[in-house]
């Protein structure tokens, strides 16, 4: 089925759907493991979208096959038996492929009579063998029911492992990615038990389980003999089964294991099975189907190859395996404490650490937090602490696996070397010539073997892996943690690369190994001097003096040149916290006076509140809060839920979270009324809720906060605008406040912003508001207001719906003498030229108005002509004129430039963004008059003309009083700019700034630009003035 047929069929599915159907449908789509580009797509969208704009959604998202069978199964769960009929009937039949004709090498039809005599019965022998091998490899903290949960909740999108995908095996390409330990592995190998068994696809007659960390140590081969090193009985049989190859599924475990640099896969392919060639370029042959084609394949990397994966797979179907979900997790910890009050215990512990709770998607690190807090419970200690951080729980996991005093310094050393030298090469499969090449021997190894810290392979036991990846990480931070032993100077010729602490916390390093990351958050939490102490008393060994040092170093670098980016602040931040040392924050933190922070989940809360405190100086902060931390405000709840009854347990699982979030926000939030210096908050793109909007204004209404400007942009709840509205209400501090976004412009709003501008306490000077809707009453009442307040002296209205109405209102206002406006800007308010015949009288009467900005009304011609005769006047003290995008041509130049040449007393001027084109001569005689005043004019994308150059660069000869010109987005092209240059190389008169889009390449316009530099070393010319955004015109309006 093509992609238009089946956006058809589906369509016409969904579209069959009542209102309440179409909801359970995307609730039960929503629960299914979905591929990559729509996990990423907002939520939002599939919700509000109805049956067609789904279908539109899915197929612009996902791949066929798992559009099929995900239909199918949500049909089939919500019992509509006769859609889910239609949907199997006219989706899976479509997904049928054609017989293939003519069999040639792989392409062959299976026969069973191709089969050689004694064949079936030595196949049957041989796979029963490696099955009892597949079944013993699932590690022991993998229960049954985890890797049958993982594969129930993953197959059905697996065409081969689907009992609804046509018998005829296509040549898919699957592919499973997902973090360290979540279950890749587990659901590649019972894949390949399912065909033992005899659950795969009958259509699957051959399948052949390849791992990328036993192949990486092969040495040249050909393709069948790589095949057949397991199966040595089916050697003579290889060729007779790669001629049956559309019968083959090809399992790729570990693609992330293969010891290859970049790009390698792709080169020198092969087609040939049996032509000698490396590993590597026999398994990209396979990838890029080279060879055997027609094969079914199924890849399972972490996503570090997920790069290279891509340029060899052809439309492979993506699957993210996320292993232990939350209600995974939850199930496991009930089971390991058995105690159902101490496993909750537990398992809130580790989901109010976001980073821990993150990890446990791996069983292998679940067990580790079941194991460690439930031995501290068992002694009756407080596991809280523990849970604070991962290398405070890693740290104790590992010294409780000991007695104290164990004495194994060099044990541990020896560990923590491997792992160090095993992540710097990208290893998480080590072998005995990797333990040889550091020299360490197994017997060195042993008290963490046994204690499956270490894991030796039960098939291939020269093959060893850490329990998990993120221990391994754990244990390289140790690495450099620990004092060297005096006989490790001498290296007795083994070699190390191994980076030092520098280079580990080096940006390139970790864009070339991401897993080195969280080996620095390691590093910061095994600083701590606690932590020191309880492994000296287990493992008798101390922590190198010199490391606290090193990483103060490391980090004062990254902001002694320039300010941190928001990712760089979150690095630092997080290592901080995860240290758990006052007095390193107090160091690395001291010198930030402005942080900008996105909040996306309650860890990184943890980590700003922890540090910044420790901001003495602190003067901005900037912030944005992600949809998720809080959803009071996003759920759907019953509305006879009673809260207040309800206790911590009987809460939703939703309510609970966000009573985690609150708690952490009041912590954080303190930060605004405890910091004497802090001046500025910005809180933009902001997903708060009721309850958070109420703290963060408990803290702002405090006498302790000296806040003096503040800007809302863009949050939700609208409710929340009032909230802030009543909190600044009597603030005297406040001299600076900004509200934009959809602002819900009630009579309460309304009635808040008056009271708030009408306090005796009020020190407001500047007010901002975008994007209010107003009536003319309402309009009226806030005009009423302003005139009675005698702070306010800037007022930006923008995007508002104000109309000639509500300016006719607010200028009545501004001709009362008692006014204190200096700049008014009505930016996008839908004003016409009605309403500049108003304003021109407000131009003759007001003393205080002295900036003026009316960018995005289309007040046209007509519209400038009235304001200049209110320019024209003597009283006229307005200095700054914003005309941007307001629909004007050269008749209104010929207005302005009348206006200009009888010394008005403009000095700014903004035209951008209007079609003056043959305007510019006529400003150009303005410019020539000794009358005009003028030291800014912006003619930023006004289509000006080349043959006007001439007599621009005569009048900036002549003008003594032009500062400031800006021609970007300008097409002069090189004739025109070449005229302006060689009327500037004489002289330039007053102008210091010119902005124009030049070719640089044209030797002439080259050797010009320097005669013009030379002759007017004062004189910048910024040759780059072609954005395509025309500028702020905040940034002109000033």
């Amino acid at each position: 089925m093509t992609s238009p047929q089946l956006e058809w069929t589906l369509q016409t599915l969904l579209e069959q759907l009542n209102e309440d159907e179409l909801k359970s449908f995307k609730s039960l789509l929503r629960a299914l493991p979905l591929e990559d580009v729509l996990q990423k797509t907002p939520w939002s969208e599939v919700e509000e979208a109805d049956g067609k704009k789904l279908a539109e959604i899915l197929i612009n998202t996902s791949s066929e096959n798992w559009i099929r069978n995900a239909t199918v199964t949500v049909l089939e769960e919500m019992n509509l038996t006769e859609l889910c009929k239609v949907a199997k009937s006219e989706m899976l039949e479509a997904g049928q492929v054609q017989e293939i004709d003519s069999p040639q090498l792989g392409d062959a039809e299976d026969d069973s009579e191709l089969a050689k005599p004694g064949e079936k019965e030595g196949r049957r022998n041989s796979v029963e063998k490696q099955s009892l091998v597949w079944k013993n490899t699932f590690w022991q903290g993998d229960t049954d029911s985890f890797h049958d949960d993982v594969i129930r909740r993953n197959q059905r999108f697996i065409p081969f492992l689907n009992p609804r995908t046509p018998r005829k095996l296509t040549p898919y390409t699957v592919v499973l990615h997902g973090p360290a330990g979540v279950g890749k592995t587990t659901l590649a190998k019972k894949c390949m038990l399912d065909w033992t068994d005899c659950n795969l696809s009958p259509t699957a007659r051959y399948a052949f389980y390849l791992s990328c960390k036993e192949l990486s140590h092969m040495g040249p081969c050909s393709f069948a003999e790589l095949i057949s090193k397991d199966w040595p009985e089916w050697q003579d049989d290889i060729p007779h089964i790669l001629a049956q190859a559309q019968r083959i599924l090809f399992v790729v475990d570990g693609l992330d294991e293969l010891k290859v640099p970049p790009g390698a896969l792709i080169q020198d392919l092969c087609g040939d099975w049996e032509q000698q060639k490396p590993v590597p370029v026999l398994l990209g042959s396979l990838l890029k189907r080279k060879m055997l084609p027609k094969a079914a394949l199924l890849v399972t990397t972490r996503p570090r190859a997920l790069r290279d994966l891509q340029l060899l797979v052809q439309q492979p179907i993506y699957i993210r395996v996320e292993g232990f979900l939350e209600e995974d997790r939850r199930a496991y910890f009930l089971r390991h404490f058995g105690d159902e009050d101490q496993a909750m215990r537990a398992f809130e512990l580790m989901r109010s650490n976001a980073a821990l709770f993150q990890l446990g998607s791996a069983p292998a690190v679940c067990w580790i937090v079941c194991t460690t807090l439930k031995l501290q419970m068992e002694k009756g200690e407080d596991p809280a602490p523990t849970c604070l951080t991962s290398t405070g729980l890693f740290l104790r996991f590992l010294c409780s696996q000991f007695p104290q005093g164990a004495q194994l310094r060099g044990a541990l050393r020896a560990l923590s070397l491997l792992a160090a030298q095993s992540l710097w090469a990208q290893m998480s499969v080590l072998h005995g010539e990797d333990l040889e090449r550091v020299g360490v021997q197994e017997s060195d190894l042993r008290p963490f073997l046994d204690r499956d810290i270490l894991r030796q392979d039960r098939v291939s036991k020269g093959c060893y892996s850490f329990i998990h990846l993120s221990f391994q990480q754990f244990l390289t931070a140790l690495f450099y943690v620990l004092e060297e032993e005096e006989e490790e100077e001498d290296r007795d010729g083994h070699a190390w690369d191994i980076g030092d602490v520098q280079k580990l916390l080096s940006e390139e390093e970790r864009l070339k190994n991401p897993d080195l990351i969280q080996v620095g958050h390691f590093l910061f939490g095994l600083a701590n001097e606690k932590r020191a102490k309880e492994l000296e008393a287990t493992f008798g060994c101390q922590m190198s003096p010199e490391i606290k040092q090193g990483l103060l170093r490391c980090k004062a670098n990254l902001h002694a040149n320039k300010p941190l980016s928001m990712t760089e602040l979150k690095e630092v931040l997080c290592c901080l916290y995860e240290s758990q040392e006052e007095e390193l924050a107090k160091v690395v933190v001291a010198p930030f006076k402005e942080i900008s922070i996105n909040l996306t989940n309650t860890s990184e809360m943890m980590h700003c509140s922890f540090s910044l405190k420790h901001c003495r100086d602190l003067e901005k902060v900037s912030l944005q809060v992600a949809k998720g931390v809080f959803l009071e405000n996003y759920v759907d709840f019953e509305p006879d839920i009673e809260f207040e009854r309800c206790t911590y347990v009987s809460l939703p699982s939703w309510a609970q979270q966000d009573l985690r979030s609150l708690r952490l926000w009041t912590d954080f939030c303190s930060l605004f009324s405890s910091k004497s210096n802090l001046k500025f908050l910005e809180v933009k793109q902001s997903f708060l809720s009721d309850s958070s909007v109420r703290i963060l204004c408990d803290h702002i209404t405090r006498s302790t906060c000296h806040l003096q400007k503040v800007e809302i942009k863009n949050v939700t709840p609208d409710t929340a605008y009032r909230d802030f509205c009543l909190a600044f209400i009597g603030k005297k501090t406040l001299t600076h406040l900004t509200l934009e976004g959809h602002v819900e412009w009630e009579r309460t709003m309304l009635l808040l912003l008056c009271d708030l501008l009408r306090n005796h306490k009020c020190n407001l000077q500047y007010l901002r508001l975008g994007g209010h809707c107003a009536t003319s009453e309402q309009w009226a009442d806030f005009s009423y207001v302003l005139k009675a307040n005698q702070s306010l002296n800037h007022l930006h209205l923008s995007a508002s719906v104000l109309l000639d109405e509500g300016a006719k209102l607010l200028y009545k206002t501004m001709t009362h003498p008692n006014h204190f406006l200096q700049m008014l800007s009505l930016e996008n308010c839908r004003l016409t030229e009605a309403s500049c015949k108003d304003l021109a009288a407000v131009l003759v009467v007001s003393q205080q108005l002295t900036h003026l900005c009316l960018a995005k009304n289309p007040i046209g011609d007509t519209g400038v002509k009235f304001l200049c005769e209110g320019l024209s006047y003597p009283e006229c003290k307005l200095q700054a004129l914003v005309l941007q995008q307001c629909s004007i041509t050269k008749r209104g130049c010929r207005y302005l430039s009348e206006a200009l040449q009888e010394a008005c007393s403009l000095t700014n001027l903004d035209l951008s963004l209007n079609q003056i084109a043959r305007g510019m001569w006529i400003l150009c005689q303005a410019l020539e008059n000794p009358n005009c005043n003028l030291k800014h004019l912006r003619l930023w994308s006004c289509s000006l003309m080349p043959f006007y150059c001439q007599h621009l660069g005569s009048a900036l000869i002549s003008n003594q009083k032009l500062e400031t010109l800006d021609l970007g987005q300008n097409h002069l092209w090189k004739s025109g700019i070449i005229k302006l240059f060689r009327v500037l190389r004489q002289r330039t008169g007053s102008l210091k700034t010119l902005r124009l889009k030049t070719y640089e390449t044209n030797s002439e316009i080259k050797k010009l630009l320097e005669e013009v530099k030379e002759k007017n070393p004062k004189l910048t010319i910024d040759c780059n003035a072609s954005g395509a955004t025309a500028p702020a015109c905040c940034d002109f309006f000033c």
